[in-house]
């Protein structure tokens, strides 16, 4: 019996963030209400409140589903221990651009975590999440893109640091301009050959 009420509580927890994914999508992050999510789940409000503290709180748990695209990149960056990390890193984002593309729920919670979100009150803490992950990221980049220039000999046409960050802001800008008409633009071969002529105007041919 105590299995199956854990079995039933896991249940309800994952219908709402289900039912927060797509009611988030649709109406945004601000004009959405518990009780919106609640009626979306088919339960009560007061179930929200048994799993989640609040609306930030119910927010991260459902970030905490699903690894986003740079979030992709950078893990399969961690074992990349080559002397030249460049096809590795190439790689890496080419892969964050196919999840994109080809997995709904990723797509879905990017969709809403950068453009259906407003950082003010108790979602500023979200705000922090997502900019220690896009700091961090931006610091193994422009160590990346450092060991790479010295195995090749070459030297970085423009600072490390702001070669991560137009590195960065290509490959977010891509998928968030993608994502307002996927009918526009083929995502992925679009955005490898972006990275590649990016890539070579840093001197990394």
């Amino acid at each position: 019996m105590v299995r199956r009420s854990k079995e039933d509580a896991l249940a309800t927890r994952n219908a709402l963030l289900d039912a927060a994914e797509r009611v988030f999508q649709a109406q945004g992050v601000a004009g959405t209400s518990l009780n919106d999510i609640a009626l979306a789940a088919g339960t009560s409000r007061g179930a929200i409140y048994w799993h989640f503290k609040d609306k930030a709180d119910l927010f991260n748990a459902m970030l905490d589903r699903v690894t986003l695209p740079l979030q992709t990149a950078a893990a399969e960056l961690e074992g990349a221990h080559d002397p030249d990390p460049l096809p590795a890193l190439r790689q890496a984002l080419r892969y964050a651009l196919h999840q994109t593309v080809t997995d709904p729920q990723t797509r879905r919670v990017f969709e809403v975590a950068t453009l259906k979100v407003e950082y003010v009150d108790s979602l500023c803490a979200v705000r922090e999440r997502h900019l220690r992950n896009r700091n961090g990221w931006l610091d193994r980049i422009r160590l990346l893109l450092l060991k790479s220039a010295a195995a090749r000999g070459v030297r970085l046409g423009i600072p490390a640091a702001t070669a991560a960050q137009g590195l960065q802001a290509l490959v977010d800008g891509l998928i968030q301009n993608w994502l307002l008409d996927p009918q526009a633009f083929d995502l992925e071969a679009c955005g490898t050959r972006a990275v590649d002529v990016y890539l070579k105007g840093l001197g990394l041919a």
